[in-house]
C-alpha cells in the first residue's frame, strides 16, 4: 500500500482529536459527579455548586484553560428523549409583520389580500410574502401596493411610483430582518433563563425557529417566555457617585437585618441556620452599627485590604461586615470611584441574592425613590484578574408618573452598522419617528447638560443592552451610537434597537416535552441495545472469518465507533434516540465494507494466488463496489438532513458521520494492521472450518426463475395495496395535527375507561392506547389542536389532571401531576403538519431520483438505473403495506410519523447499496467476458455476491433485532420498519433489480432487431 507513512500519521491525528474531543465530556461528567456529592440528593444545591464553578477553569491541556462552562459547550450533548425537556418550533408572523408595515391599512383589497394569502398558505410551500403578492394582484391586477406601504417610516426606500416588484423586495428585507430579531430577542431570553445547553436555530423555513431546553420543568413559564412581545426601553442612567453613599448605607442596613436575624434565631434556641429570607419583618437594632470612614474612600482601602487577605477568619469577617460587598463588588477600583450608570458587578450565582437584597423595603429605602436597577444581558470578565465572569448591575431614573420608560423600542424606524468616521470601529446608526425624535431630545439635552455628561441605558427584556454617554443633545431621531465594538457586537445592538420596531409576535406550533425519567428509561435502552448489538458484531466477524481476520475487522469497528462519537462530538451534534439508532446501525452497515474486501481476498486466494498478493488485489477489486454502494446511502442520509428536522436529522447526521468514518476505518485501519501481520510472518486466513465453502456452488437461477418472482412480489404488493385502499394507514400526530401526551400511573389502568372520562371535556373521543407497559398510556387528542393561544396547552393539562384524578394518588397537586405522571407531551399545528407531509414525500421523491442519476452516471446505462429504482418502489410499497395491513394488531405502534419516513428513507439506502454491490459484480463479469450469454453473466454475478449479501444482512438485521427487543417503546415501530425493510431490501437487490435489468435490456434490444439497427 502507497503512502503508508502519510495514512498512519492522518489515523493518528484523527485519534489524538477525537480523544481530545471526547475529554471534555469527560471532565463536565466528573464534575458533575462531584455535584452530585456535594448536593447529596438536593437538587438545588447540585445546581448551586454548578453555577458556582461556572467561570472557574477545571481542565488544563496544555497552555490552553477551559472554565466550566466553555467544557459544557464541546461535551457530547444529550436531545431531550434522553435527557428529558422541552423541545419548541415557533413561528414568527409575517402576516403582523406585513399588517405592521402598512401601518395597519384599512384598505379593502389588502385586507382581502392579506386573508387569501393566509388561506393559500396552507397548501403551499411558498413563503408568505410571495403569496401576499399573488393575493393582491389576483383581486386587483391594477393595483399599487406602494399607496399602501409609502408610509413614512418606508419613505426613504418606497415611493408612490415604486413598482410592485420594488414593495415586495423591501417587505421581503424587512419581514427576514424582523425574524432575524425576533431569533436574538429569543437567543438572549433563553440565555436568562438558566438551561444548561440550549440549543436554538433558525430552519430551513422561512420564519421558523427550533428550541431545545433540557432539563426544563416549567413549561407555563417557557411558553410566556418564548411568545411573548419584545420590551425595548431607553433610559436615563444614574451616575454612579450619586449613589455610591446609598450603597454603603444600603450595606449596613442588610448588616443589621442579619445580625437582628440571629439574635432571633438564637433567643428562639433554634439549630436552624439564619434565612435572610424571612428577615424583612424582623426588627431592626435601635442603633446603626457605623463603619469608619464609610461615607468616602476609605472604605474602598478597607474593601481591597480585606478581600487580599487569604485566611477564612479574614473571609469570615468581610462577609459579616459587607454582606452586600461580598456578592457586589462595587464600580470603584484603585480607590476611585467609577462613572456611569454601571453600580458594580455580581458573579453568575450571586445575582439572585443581590436582587432581594436590593428588593427589601428596609434596603430599598436608603436609596432615592427615582432609582431603579436593571443586570447587564451579557457577562463581562473585564477588570478582574481571575477570569471569572460577572454581570454588571446598572441604575436608571425613573423621572415618569407612570414610572415607565421615557422612550420605548416603538418609536424606532431603523438601525445599521457602520464604519466609524476615523475607520477603525463600527458604530450603529439609528433613526426615529417624528414622536420619538421629540422626546429623544429632550432626554439627551437633559443628559449632555450635566457634568460629567449623563447617560442614556438601552433596555431590553430587563436587561442592559448598552449604556452609551450623552455629549450633545440631538435632534432630527437620528443618532450615532459609538463605542468599542465588533462587528458582531455592533449588529447585535442594531437587531436590539430594531427589535421595537414591529411587532412580530411568535407563535409555538410544534411542542415537545420529555419527562426526566422516560429520558432515564430511553438512555438505559438505548444503552443496552447499543451494547448487545456491538458484542453480537464482534463475535460474528470472529466466526465467519477466523481469529486474525476478524479481529483486525472488530478493531476497525472499534475505532470506527471511537472515531464516530469523536466527530460528533466536535461538531457538538446533539445525541438523540434516533440517533443512537443511527449509530447501531451504523455497526451492522460499517461491517459491509470488511464483508466486501474480505470476500474478495477469499476469491483471490481460491483462485490460487498468495496471501500477499491476495490481499493487495483484494483491497483494489473491492473498491469500486464500495464506494457506489457508500455514495448511494450517503446521497440517502443527505436528502434525509436536508428535508428532515429533529429527529431525523438527528439520523442522518450519525448516519453520515458513520458512513466516513466506517470508510476510513475499513480501507485504512485494516490495510495497516495486515501489512504489520504480513511483516511479522503471521499466518492469515479469511474463513473458519465451518464458513470455507459457505455459498461457494451456490447455483440458483435468479434470472430464468424471474417470473416467479414478480408474481410473489405483486401477490405481496397487491395485498399491501387493498389494504392501503380500504383500511389506510395510522397517521400520527406528525401528519395529521393534534397532542399527544405519555401518562404513566402507579397501577394498571383502562383505555377504554380513561376514554370515556376524558370524551366529554375533549368533545370527542380522544385515542387511548397502552404504550409499553400496561400502567402506560398514550393519549391523542385533536381538541382545539389549531388554536396558537398559549393558554390552550395550559387548558389541556388542567382537563388531564382534573379527569384523571380518580386514577393517581390522593393528594397530588397538578403541578406533581405534570412532573411526575406525564412522561412526555408532543404538539403539531396544522399548518406544520402538512408542511411535514410534503417534506416526506419530497425526501422520497428526491432521494430516488438522486439514486436513479448517479447510477445512470456510473453504469451509463439507464437500464441499470430503473431496475434500482424498481426495486426501491417494490421495497418502499411493501414496507407501507405491512403498516397499513398490521396496525393495531401488533402490540406496538405502526404510526406513519418523521420517524418512519427516516426507516423508509434508510431502507432505501441499504437496499440500494446491496443492489449496487450486485450491479458492480455484473459490470465487472460483462468486461472479462464480454461475450458469454447475459443470464449467465448475471446468475454467476448474483451467486457470487450471496456470501457478501447473507454477512450484511445477516448483521444488519441481528443488530436491529437487538434494537427492537431491548431499545424500548419509542422507536420500536421504527425498528420494525427498518426491520421489514432490511428483509425485502435483500429480497428485490437478487429477485427483482437484476431481472428488471435483464428484461429492460432485452426489450430494447428486441426493438433495435426489429427496426434493423442490430443483425440478428
Amino acid at each position: 500500500m502507497q503512502n503508508k507513512g502519510v495514512i498512519r500519521v492522518v489515523a493518528i491525528l484523527f485519534a489524538i482529536a477525537a480523544l481530545y474531543q471526547l475529554s471534555f465530556t469527560y471532565v463536565t461528567s466528573k464534575v458533575k459527579k462531584d455535584a452530585k456529592e456535594y448536593g447529596q440528593g438536593d437538587l438545588q444545591k447540585e445546581q448551586q455548586y454548578l453555577d458556582s464553578i461556572a467561570s472557574e477553569t477545571v481542565y488544563n491541556i496544555g497552555v490552553a484553560k477551559y472554565t466550566y462552562r466553555e467544557c459544557q459547550e464541546r461535551e457530547i450533548n444529550l436531545g431531550l428523549d434522553l435527557k428529558g425537556g422541552m423541545n419548541v418550533t415557533l413561528e414568527i408572523s409575517v402576516n403582523d409583520v406585513i399588517r405592521a408595515l402598512s401601518n395597519y391599512s384599512s384598505d379593502s383589497t389588502f385586507n382581502k389580500a392579506m386573508a387569501l394569502a393566509t388561506e393559500k398558505q396552507k397548501n403551499s410551500q411558498a413563503d408568505f410574502v410571495t403569496l401576499f403578492k399573488e393575493s393582491f394582484e389576483e383581486i386587483d391586477p391594477n393595483g399599487k401596493l406602494a399607496a399602501i406601504f409609502a408610509t413614512p417610516e418606508l419613505r426613504d426606500r418606497i415611493s408612490f411610483n415604486s413598482s410592485n416588484e420594488d414593495v415586495i423586495a423591501v417587505i421581503k428585507t424587512e419581514t427576514k430582518s424582523a425574524i432575524d430579531n425576533s431569533f436574538n430577542i429569543l437567543r438572549s431570553r433563553i440565555d436568562k433563563f438558566g438551561v444548561s445547553q440550549p440549543n436554538i436555530q433558525q430552519l430551513e423555513t422561512s420564519g421558523r425557529i427550533l428550541i431545545e431546553l433540557p432539563g426544563v420543568k416549567d413549561q407555563k413559564r417557557v411558553r410566556k417566555l418564548l411568545q411573548g412581545t419584545a420590551n425595548l426601553e431607553f433610559w436615563e442612567g444614574y451616575e454612579f457617585s450619586e449613589l455610591y453613599p446609598s450603597l454603603i448605607d444600603a450595606n449596613t442596613t442588610i448588616k443589621e437585618i442579619e445580625e437582628a436575624e440571629k439574635v432571633l434565631s438564637k433567643n428562639k434556641n433554634t439549630t436552624t441556620e439564619s434565612n435572610i429570607n424571612q428577615t424583612e419583618e424582623t426588627p431592626l437594632a435601635n442603633e446603626a452599627t457605623s463603619t469608619e470612614d464609610t461615607t468616602g474612600l476609605g472604605l474602598l482601602n478597607q474593601l481591597e485590604e480585606t478581600a487580599e487577605k487569604d485566611t477564612s477568619a479574614a473571609e469570615s469577617d468581610f462577609i459579616s461586615d459587607y454582606p452586600l460587598f461580598n456578592v457586589l463588588t462595587p464600580n470603584a477600583f484603585n480607590n476611585q470611584i467609577g462613572q456611569g450608570s454601571l453600580v458594580g458587578y455580581s458573579l453568575i450565582k450571586d445575582t439572585g441574592k443581590v436582587s432581594y437584597y436590593l428588593s427589601l423595603e428596609k434596603v430599598k429605602s436608603v436609596f432615592p425613590r427615582d432609582a431603579k436597577f436593571f443586570w447587564s444581558a451579557k457577562p463581562t470578565k473585564q477588570n478582574f484578574q481571575d477570569n471569572k465572569e460577572r454581570f454588571e448591575l446598572h441604575a436608571v431614573k425613573v423621572n415618569t408618573r407612570d414610572g415607565k420608560a421615557p422612550l420605548d423600542g416603538g418609536v424606532v424606524v431603523d438601525a445599521r452598522v457602520n464604519l466609524s468616521q476615523f475607520g477603525n470601529t463600527m458604530e450603529v446608526s439609528m433613526s426615529m419617528n417624528a414622536e420619538g425624535a421629540k422626546t429623544w431630545a429632550r432626554m439627551t439635552k437633559d443628559a449632555a447638560s450635566k457634568t460629567p455628561h449623563g447617560f442614556v441605558a438601552v433596555v431590553l427584556d430587563g436587561y442592559v443592552q448598552s449604556s452609551a454617554r450623552v455629549s450633545e443633545e440631538i435632534t432630527g431621531g437620528s443618532t450615532r451610537i459609538t463605542g468599542d465594538y465588533t462587528q458582531e457586537e455592533a449588529q447585535d445592538l442594531a437587531n436590539v434597537l430594531k427589535s421595537g420596531k414591529m411587532p412580530a409576535p411568535a407563535r409555538i406550533i410544534q411542542e415537545e416535552i420529555v419527562g426526566p425519567s422516560l429520558g432515564h428509561a430511553a438512555i438505559n435502552a438505548g444503552f443496552n441495545s447499543f451494547l448487545i448489538a456491538f458484542i453480537v458484531i464482534l463475535l460474528y466477524m470472529v466466526f465467519y472469518y477466523s481469529r486474525k481476520a476478524g479481529l483486525v475487522a472488530d478493531v476497525a469497528l472499534l475505532a470506527n465507533m471511537f472515531l464516530l462519537i469523536g466527530v460528533l462530538a466536535s461538531l457538538g451534534a446533539v445525541l438523540t434516540l434516533p440517533g443512537i439508532a443511527g449509530i447501531v446501525l451504523t455497526i451492522g452497515m460499517s461491517v459491509d465494507a470488511n464483508v466486501l474486501i474480505y470476500e474478495r481476498i477469499r476469491e483471490e486466494v481460491h483462485a490460487g494466488k498468495g496471501i500477499k498478493l491476495a490481499i493487495t488485489d483484494g483491497y483494489k477489486n473491492a473498491y469500486s463496489a464500495i464506494i457506489d454502494a457508500n455514495v448511494t446511502t450517503m446521497l440517502t442520509a443527505l436528502v434525509l438532513f436536508l428535508f428532515g428536522s429533529g429527529p431525523i436529522k438527528g439520523f442522518a447526521t450519525t448516519l453520515l458521520i458513520g458512513i466516513g468514518t466506517s470508510l476510513f476505518t475499513a480501507i485504512f485501519i485494516t490495510r495497516l494492521v495486515f501489512e504489520w501481520f504480513l511483516k511479522k510472518g503471521y499466518d492469515i486466513t479469511f474463513a473458519t472450518k465451518t464458513t470455507e465453502g459457505a455459498f461457494k456452488n451456490a447455483n440458483i437461477h435468479f434470472i430464468e426463475k424471474r417470473k416467479t418472482y414478480y408474481i410473489v412480489s405483486g401477490i405481496v404488493i397487491a395485498i399491501g395495496i387493498l389494504s392501503l385502499v380500504f383500511r389506510g394507514l395510522s397517521f400520527g400526530v406528525d401528519f395529521t395535527g393534534g397532542r399527544t401526551y405519555v401518562i404513566k400511573f402507579e397501577q394498571p389502568v383502562n383505555t377504554v375507561e380513561i376514554q370515556d372520562i376524558l370524551s366529554e371535556s375533549f368533545g370527542g373521543a380522544p385515542e387511548v392506547k397502552i404504550y409499553g407497559q400496561d400502567n402506560q398510556v398514550r393519549i391523542v387528542t385533536k381538541y382545539k389542536y389549531s388554536e396558537n393561544d398559549p393558554s390552550i396547552d395550559e387548558e389541556i393539562e388542567t382537563i388531564l389532571y382534573d379527569d384523571l384524578k380518580p386514577l393517581i394518588a390522593d393528594g397530588v397537586s397538578k403541578q406533581e401531576f405534570l412532573d411526575d405522571y406525564r412522561q412526555s407531551s408532543y404538539k403539531v399545528g396544522a399548518t406544520i403538519a402538512d408542511d411535514i407531509q410534503k417534506e416526506a414525500v419530497w425526501a422520497i421523491l428526491f432521494a430516488l431520483v438522486a439514486i436513479f442519476l448517479y447510477i445512470l452516471v456510473r453504469f451509463k446505462n439507464w437500464q441499470y438505473g430503473l431496475g434500482a429504482v424498481a426495486a426501491l418502489m417494490h421495497d418502499v410499497l411493501i414496507v407501507l403495506g405491512m403498516f397499513s395491513i398490521f396496525y393495531g394488531i401488533l402490540p406496538f405502534s405502526l404510526e406513519i410519523d418523521q420517524a418512519f419516513i427516516a426507516a423508509i428513507l434508510t431502507v432505501v439506502g441499504y437496499s440500494i447499496n446491496d443492489t449496487v454491490v450486485v450491479f458492480d459484480r455484473i459490470r465487472e463479469y460483462i468486461m472479462i467476458h464480454p461475450k458469454h450469454n447475459r443470464s449467465e453473466i448475471m446468475n454467476s454475478a448474483l451467486n457470487s455476491t450471496l456470501s457478501r449479501t447473507f454477512s450484511t444482512s445477516l448483521s444488519t438485521f441481528v443488530v436491529l433485532f437487538t434494537i427492537f427487543v431491548f431499545g424500548g417503546e419509542v422507536i420500536r415501530g421504527f425498528i420494525f420498519a427498518l426491520m421489514v425493510g432490511v428483509v425485502v431490501g435483500t429480497y428485490s437487490s437478487l429477485f427483482i433489480a437484476t431481472p428488471v435489468v435483464y428484461d429492460t435490456i432485452r426489450q430494447a434490444e428486441n426493438k433495435r432487431i426489429l427496426k434493423g439497427k442490430v443483425r440478428k
